[in-house]
């Protein structure tokens, strides 16, 4: 309860003759109160996130398979290539080596002139065993 107070009212001698007034609801009462927790939606749901994410995802494994593909192809080629200048290279090199090799005998042939019993064709080493070849091929990725 609230009092209200009118100065110079007439009639009024103490406190106690001031008028009550209490605050009441307005006619029809308040209107209502909402008070439950609203949050405003923002966003999409989440089976749309889900939805959206899974087939980012595809899209991004799709395209890591043809990148995959490419690149195989890209490396078979190379390949191909390589293995048809082989026997271009190996001829040039198996005639860079017997030139060196003929040089090399016949600089031995130079060195050892006064020796008649050693025979520069010959090897030194008097064995049968032979050096394993090196790998080639795909196995030995030479």
């Amino acid at each position: 309860m609230t009092e209200f107070l009118r100065r110079g009212a007439p009639g009024m001698k103490s406190v106690k003759d001031m008028p009550i007034v209490q605050d009441g609801p307005p006619p029809g009462g308040f209107p209502a109160v909402r008070y439950a927790r609203r949050l405003p939606n923002s966003g999409p749901a989440g089976f749309t996130l889900f939805g959206v994410g899974a087939a980012v995802m595809a899209y991004g494994f799709y395209q890591v398979g043809q990148g995959n593909i490419k690149r195989r192809d890209e490396k078979r080629e190379k390949l191909d290539s390589r293995r048809a200048l082989v026997p271009f290279l190996q001829a040039e090199e198996d005639r860079r080596w017997v030139a060196a090799n003929e040089e090399f005998q016949k600089k031995q042939k130079e060195i050892m002139k006064n020796h008649p019993e050693y025979k520069a064709e010959e090897s030194v080493y008097k064995t049968r065993w032979v050096a394993p070849a090196q790998k080639v091929g795909f196995w030995g990725e030479a």
